[in-house]
């Protein structure tokens, strides 16, 4: 009867550790999906955060850009650059500068000789 009773007792033993391992993978698995979305959740913030820095760092920088361009300074460089003049200014258009360049540099070297 002993031998029975501690068979019985070593299956009760055996059946509730199988049954523990069951809850343990049963938990295991309820924990998987919630764990692996708040790691990539945590992944994607910390993307996202080094994209927000960069591009805060590109507007800033643009920023920069747009007051440098739109000092007087600038200003006036781009309107000489359009063709503007200001009032009681001459407008001077030069033509074949090229040929000219070329003429120049052939009589240099005629006086050099």
């Amino acid at each position: 009867m002993a031998s029975r009773k501690s068979r019985r007792g070593a299956r009760l033993l055996i059946g509730r550790r199988w049954f523990a391992v069951a809850v343990l993978v049963l938990v295991g698995l309820l924990y998987y999906r919630p764990l692996h979305d708040y790691f990539s959740s945590r992944a994607q913030r910390a993307e996202r955060l080094a994209e927000v820095a960069k591009l805060e760092h590109q507007r800033a920088a643009l920023e920069r850009k747009v007051r440098v361009a739109s000092s007087a300074v600038a200003l006036a460089a781009e309107e000489r650059l359009l063709g503007y003049i200001r009032p009681g200014e001459h407008l001077f258009l030069v033509k074949n500068i090229p040929d000219w360049r070329r003429r120049q540099n052939g009589s240099r070297r005629e006086h050099r000789r």
